[in-house]
């Protein structure tokens, strides 16, 4: 039985009875773009597999927790990014900065980047270059912001930081991301 022309919510259902056949197929149909996730946050190609395959077993295991509120690949894309951030930490001995100590006047910018001239000129490649060579905490909320697609409030929950920390680090982010594009 072929399950290639079975939708999402079909397969899910298929998922919940624990058919492995559907989770292969929903494996297969999610599993490069959760690597590319993974690889992202874990810049490890060998770890991101690991840790995407963590997702996995943690979605198939959580499956009826799901309650088709958001995307299934929304739902899923959620569990990698947080494995993704949890086997970081673990092996980065990450130490977030605390903004809530001291107050910061932040001046919302609705785009630091659309601010840069020739924006048009740049190529991606070198736009992710410069994101990868930020320090972690910068990085990790550009890529989750202008990459993943995640709003502040979002970020903040994903990096168990305070909304007023996270949008202190995205602005000095977006400053710093715009002065290296600068320079190139």
């Amino acid at each position: 039985m072929s399950l290639t022309n079975y939708n999402i919510e079909e397969l899910i259902l298929l998922c919940r009875q624990k058919n492995q056949k559907a989770q292969c197929e929903v494996y297969n149909r999610y599993a490069k773009a959760m690597y590319n996730v993974s690889f992202r946050i874990v810049k490890d190609v060998h770890f991101a597999e690991d840790v995407m395959q963590e997702g996995f077993l943690k979605a198939f295991t959580k499956i009826n927790d799901y309650k088709q509120e958001v995307a299934f690949g929304a739902w899923l894309k959620r569990i990698v990014v947080n494995c993704s951030i949890d086997f970081y930490k673990k092996n980065n001995q990450f130490k977030p900065e605390d903004f809530d100590a001291t107050l910061y006047k932040i001046e919302e910018k609705e785009s630091a980047i659309t601010e840069i001239t020739n924006f048009n000129e740049l190529k991606v490649k070198q736009i992710l270059e410069v994101i990868n060579s930020l320090k972690y905490n910068y990085r990790m909320v550009l890529t989750l912001f202008f990459i993943e697609g995640y709003d502040q409030e979002e970020i903040s929950e994903i990096l168990n930081i305070s909304y007023a920390n996270c949008r202190t680090t995205l602005s000095r982010a977006k400053d710093c991301l715009r002065k290296k594009l600068e320079e190139i």
